[in-house]
């Protein structure tokens, strides 16, 4: 078993392909789920209206783009952030995604350092580039804890 990339793209057959389309007008729509309980396919979301503080639009051209990020300011809840370099780091926190060579990198800096440190399991590999946003937003989601 290799490692599975993550890819933010898929294709949601025609209504006569899926094996769950009991044919009428309504056999091609459905909530992410198939009647039987079968998650449906799963559908192309790139671009899904999120943008980057500070990051600019992503170039066209999937797979062959360079590197990328996008950036965002947190805050952390009480047990803040682990990073591989220095360990815990809390408070106001600025949360970088890159992607690079088919890989995505989390990293978060003190607001307005100069260091950056990666956070501890934030990589993995991402088969599209296009999937840069939605990791993101779930990073940013997980981790900006401003209530605690």
């Amino acid at each position: 078993m290799g490692e599975q990339a993550v890819t933010g793209a898929g294709a949601t057959p025609a209504p006569e392909q899926r094996p769950d389309a009991g044919g009428g007008a309504s056999a091609g729509t459905t909530a992410g789920m198939a009647a039987d309980g079968a998650p449906a396919a799963p559908a192309d979301v790139s671009g899904a209206g999120m943008a980057a503080d500070t990051a600019p639009a992503a170039p066209a051209g999937g797979a062959g783009a360079g590197p990328q990020q996008r950036s965002t300011d947190i805050t952390t809840g009480p047990g803040g952030v682990m990073t591989d370099e220095v360990g815990v780091v809390t408070g106001e926190l600025t949360l970088r995604t890159e992607y690079a060579d088919g890989q995505v990198t989390l990293r978060v800096q003190y607001k307005d350092a100069d260091e950056w440190y990666v956070v501890t399991g934030g990589k993995a590999a991402l088969a599209d580039p296009a999937g840069l946003d939605a990791v993101h937003a779930i990073a940013v989601a997980l981790l900006n804890r401003p209530e605690g």
